[in-house]
């Protein structure tokens, strides 16, 4: 009710139109960008398409005015975090979209943390266009091979029910026995075949969640969308897919780096302000900039599928201090982020101050989710509530 009020509230006060679903109101549009909920009750902004860092910077500040406006005066406040640090699965309320009720039902047939990553989970993540089919090829083997990178110096989930999890980015980790149908490294898109088609051959063999018929999710859990191109999906049968049913099914795969019309970084935790607007920033530096993602695209050459695939597994426990090839984590890390500062500085936008916490971070060694660890440990003596005091926006 809560949730159905504050939605409400940003729509009567800054305008938008309700995203319904039966009597529920799930989402508001506001011009391009879409405001919705996520399984557990988190509030997702999914903004417009911008140019510059300073647009994204107000357009994520004018988003936290209204839901805090808002809020405030209904008691509701938020928390930037990778994963939820106090409540249990039991203690996080449904909210009222029936896809949810449906991967609900799935999630523990194919996975541990399932169930996790949909209701205790938040991330931010980084949506970036591309020029041509080897333009997207490039800065996806990038984007690829440094999510790990990402995920260490943007970890910030250490807390699970109160205590202290033992894992940096317990959100990242979440996602590696959550489907292995649909999550992972794809190793594929390092192959010297890959291209648009070897990713639609990737998409039609995920497993399907469901499809909308007459505003309402038809339960499709397990069926294979390349019978549905053939019209024999038992649900529908004779039926074709439309393509907005491919639009949904492409929405339903969680790799680490997804490829729609955009390419979309999935590898950092929800923070605060500070690390929202750093995100894109990282990203824009690495890929936007043709020496940079040169250098990158040089730098990951002969990296294999075994250490990728250890960079996932460990970064999440052990992040920047993470061991690669005689080195650390940290310190691929610094050489990344000048890369990507110097990107932005050959934008000639002054978006390189975005990345200020980010060199606080690489050059301390000291992540976010190691700051909230050690404030536990000594200055809130074994108490995770002081989180929700100190780090609301």
């Amino acid at each position: 009710m809560q949730i159905r009020d504050l939605l409400n509230g940003i729509a009567d006060r800054f305008g938008g139109r309700r995203v319904m679903e039966g009597n529920n109101i799930v989402g508001l549009k506001q011009g391009a960008q879409n405001i919705s909920l996520e399984p557990g009750g988190q509030i997702e902004l999914s903004g417009a398409p911008l140019e510059t860092l300073h647009q994204t910077y107000s357009e994520v500040n004018s988003h936290l005015c209204q839901v805090k406006a808002v809020g405030e005066e209904m008691g509701i406040r938020f928390l930037g975090l990778g994963f939820q640090p106090k409540w249990a699965l039991s203690d996080i309320p449904i909210m009222p979209k029936a896809k949810f009720e449906i991967a609900r039902n799935y999630m523990p047939k194919v996975g541990c943390f399932g169930l996790d990553m949909m209701f205790r989970t938040c991330t931010v993540q980084v949506n970036l266009d591309y020029g041509s089919e080897q333009d997207m090829i490039i800065k996806l083997r990038a984007a690829m091979a440094l999510q790990p990178i990402a995920t260490a110096i943007f970890a910030n989930s250490p807390f699970k029910e109160g205590k202290l999890s033992g894992f940096l980015s317990l959100r990242s980790y979440t996602y590696t026995d959550t489907d292995d149908d649909r999550t992972g490294m794809l190793p594929f898109v390092f192959n010297s075949s890959f291209g648009f088609e070897r990713y639609v051959d990737y998409v039609l063999d995920v497993p399907m969640y469901f499809v909308y018929r007459n505003n309402r999710p038809v339960d499709c859990t397990g069926m294979s969308f390349r019978d549905f191109m053939a019209g024999k999906l038992p649900q529908l049968p004779g039926e074709r897919p439309t393509l907005k049913d491919w639009e949904i099914h492409l929405g339903s795969i969680y790799p680490e780096v997804r490829l729609k019309r955009f390419i979309e970084m999935r590898g950092a935790d929800g923070g605060p302000l500070c690390t929202l607007c750093a995100l894109p920033a990282f990203w824009v530096g690495l890929l936007y900039d043709e020496e940079s993602l040169r250098c990158i695209t040089d730098m990951i050459a002969d990296w294999t599928n075994e250490e990728r695939d250890m960079l996932r597994i460990k970064v999440p426990i052990t992040g920047l201090k993470t061991q690669f090839r005689g080195g650390y984590v940290r310190d691929l890390a610094e050489n990344i982020v000048k890369l990507a500062k110097d990107g932005l500085q050959r934008r000639g936008h002054m978006e390189v101050g975005f990345l200020n916490e980010v060199d606080e971070i690489v050059g301390t060694g000291v992540t976010q989710a190691e700051k909230l660890a050690n404030l536990y440990m000594a200055k809130w003596q074994h108490n995770v509530d002081p989180v929700f005091r100190e780090f609301i926006y």
